[in-house]
């Protein structure tokens, strides 16, 4: 099942900061790592993703810089700031807040898992 486009631009931010929780990464990598951990329900093309990182890297909540990899291909990696991890623990805590009202009003059909 994928996301409808707007639900997922609402959540998108806080999986980008939940992913690069994890380590730094560059875009592509960014979204299969995104395509796998969601076992492929959520997806971000790069037309939504770059965009996302830029508004992010604006509010300073991640952090992009070039490095060249051995083959000369220059890549810009995105790594989460203490600012973002401040953002995705209050994220989170309303994330889980939702699912559980959201549980009271479908009687439990839904998962935290």
């Amino acid at each position: 099942m994928k996301f409808e486009s707007q639900l997922l631009k609402g959540i998108a931010p806080v999986v980008v900061l939940e992913i690069l929780s994890r380590g730094p990464m560059y875009g592509y990598e960014l979204s299969q790592a995104i395509e796998q951990r969601s076992k492929e329900v959520l997806t971000l093309g790069k037309g939504t993703l770059y965009p996302l990182l830029y508004n992010l890297e604006a509010k300073k909540l991640v952090r992009g810089r070039w490095e060249t990899a051995e083959s000369g291909r220059r890549r810009r990696y995105y790594s989460i700031t203490g600012k973002g991890e401040h953002e995705l623990a209050s994220q989170k805590a309303q994330l889980k807040g939702l699912t559980a009202g959201l549980n009271l009003v479908f009687g439990g059909a839904l998962t935290t898992a």
